[in-house]
């Protein structure tokens, strides 16, 4: 295993278990009862438009079918992705489009 023995592979996944722990109880514990303020949930509103793209980017800039190196297809089905949820305001519709075009690209071989 890498040189870990069982016992650090352990107390790693205890540490990250209760860190986890401690992060969501912040929020649910401590706040739970009471309404958060205007200012807060302004910037919450922003998390979930903030996550897609820092998933989604590394996986159109650097591509693992193509070791790495910048892909056509891939660019081009993230430039209509961007497009057609710039155009509709629906992450739905852009979601549905970005894999309709990967499924063409597919199809088309």
């Amino acid at each position: 295993m890498n040189g870990f023995d069982s016992l650090s592979l352990w107390i790693v996944i205890t540490g990250m278990a209760v860190g986890s722990f401690a992060l969501r109880f912040a929020f649910i514990g401590f706040m739970g009862g009471r309404p958060m303020p205007a200012w807060l949930m302004r910037h919450l509103r922003y998390t979930a438009v903030a996550i897609l793209p820092a998933l989604v980017t590394p996986l159109v800039v650097w591509p693992s079918p193509t070791g790495g190196e910048i892909s056509l297809p891939h660019l081009a089905v993230a430039a209509l992705t961007f497009a057609v949820g710039y155009l509709t305001r629906n992450v739905l519709w852009a979601l549905l489009s970005g894999v309709s075009g990967f499924l063409v690209l597919f199809l088309l071989g």
